[in-house]
């Protein structure tokens, strides 16, 4: 959007482009194409994770999880399709977000119907299930940003359409091995043995305030996707002898961190449960919250640091580092927690739910990208510093409600299993 689609000879030929633009400058006021362009990223990324709530309904009540998937993956491969011209980019974005609702939470919950509730490994099978999406968080850049920076945006998108199709054809090709569908016909007696009860609540209640924490850190994890790629262009020396990087490669560098930290810290965590010293789900989010504050910390002080000149490009490598091994103490074992915590009646419900802390952390996101242009970038970076800060001091203020409510659903699961 900032490098081509918002600039004159292509913004007039977006349908509804004028309609949109005129309705979100009528709620945040005149706004310049970057902060246009934030805004529009921010309700993107934040509805691609408000639809999976309705992608589980549809899984849990209508289609099962495995044909959700599949519905999703056709409708996100048209929406990267669609986006190959600039005419169709709003309908574009429409079927992503879609798609996406009825993919994520859907798989999501396939991954922890492959363990039993008491079972440890479902955090571990959550963090390499994130780690499988990191190599295509390091290839996407590489292949489609390096189309669209070099060759044309239209390439680019085309390529993730591609992308899209070939997943699906290897989901297809393992499908007969998924977990079955938790769908259940009317009537079902198990279907009625797993309904909602009194002794939920608490649960609820708890995984609702993971929900403000998760949305808390997404505001410093959702900004390398928005802000920090702008200020990077502008900022970074991105010069490696005589070869400028793209910057969308950056996204690659957190990529690589996540596919090489990922399995380090299972066999870590599974070293440590031997010794019955594993530090608890509530633990791991609190220190990844702790190292994201640390990551936007150092990003303000390499600005300061280097006052108005060019930041080099280690301090950016050394953010990566951080904030990505932030992610992996935060995102996977909070969706692992709440696989493990919710209701068996609105499993993969719930799992859409917990999209919804990245909704609103991504309509944050865009909201908060807004002041870049307002105030110094140090106090920029501080600010999410701030954010991912609160997160973790929440879970700490409410460490033993939480903690009760939380694993107070591990005894009933054993007793199934036993059963």
């Amino acid at each position: 959007m900032t490098s081509q689609l918002l600039h004159a000879g292509h913004i007039d030929h977006v349908a509804g482009f004028g309609e949109l633009r005129a309705g979100l400058q009528r709620v945040f006021g005149p706004m310049s194409p970057q902060a246009l362009s934030s805004e529009i990223f921010g309700l993107y990324a934040g509805f691609c994770s408000f639809t999976p709530v309705f992608g589980g309904i549809v899984g849990d009540c209508l289609l099962g999880q495995k044909r959700a998937v599949l519905v999703g993956g056709v409708m996100m491969a048209a929406g990267h399709f669609l986006m190959a011209f600039e005419a169709p980019f709003l309908l574009a974005l429409v079927l992503l977000m879609l798609g996406c609702g009825l993919l994520k939470g859907n798989i999501s919950a396939q991954v922890g119907n492959l363990y039993g509730r008491a079972d440890r490994r479902r955090m571990d099978a959550f963090q390499l299930f994130y780690m499988a999406a990191n190599v295509g968080v390091f290839t996407a850049p590489l292949i489609c940003g390096t189309l669209g920076e070099k060759v044309g945006w239209h390439w680019g998108f085309g390529a993730a359409g591609v992308g899209m199709l070939i997943s699906l054809a290897i989901y297809l090709s393992g499908y007969e091995n998924m977990p079955a569908d938790t769908l259940r016909a009317r009537g079902d007696q198990r279907a009625a043995a797993a309904r909602l009860t009194g002794r939920d609540v608490p649960t609820l209640l708890a995984m609702g305030v993971l929900l403000v924490v998760v949305a808390l850190f997404w505001v410093a994890n959702g900004e390398v996707l928005n802000v920090y790629m702008i200020w990077a262009r502008a900022h970074l020396n991105l010069q490696i002898g005589s070869h400028t990087l793209p910057v969308t490669w950056l996204q690659s560098v957190s990529a690589i961190v996540g596919i090489t930290l990922a399995p380090v810290l299972i066999r870590l965590w599974t070293a440590q449960a031997r010794r019955e010293r594993e530090p608890s789900a509530l633990g791991k989010m609190v220190m990844g919250c702790g190292l994201a504050a640390a990551a936007y910390a150092l990003l303000a002080l390499a600005v300061v640091a280097t006052g108005a000149g060019t930041v080099p490009l280690m301090w950016a490598l050394g953010f990566h580092l951080i904030i990505q091994t932030a992610y992996l103490c935060v995102y996977p074992i909070g969706m692992a927690l709440f696989s493990r915590a919710a209701p068996r009646a609105i499993n993969s419900l719930m799992i859409g739910v917990y999209f919804l802390s990245v909704f609103a952390g991504s309509l944050l996101v865009g909201w908060v990208g807004q002041f870049y242009e307002k105030m110094s970038v140090a106090t920029f970076w501080l600010l999410h510093t701030g954010a991912a800060g609160a997160a973790g001091l929440i879970i700490l203020v409410l460490w033993k409600p939480l903690s009760h409510a939380l694993t107070n659903r591990e005894a009933p699961a054993s007793l199934e299993v036993a059963a």
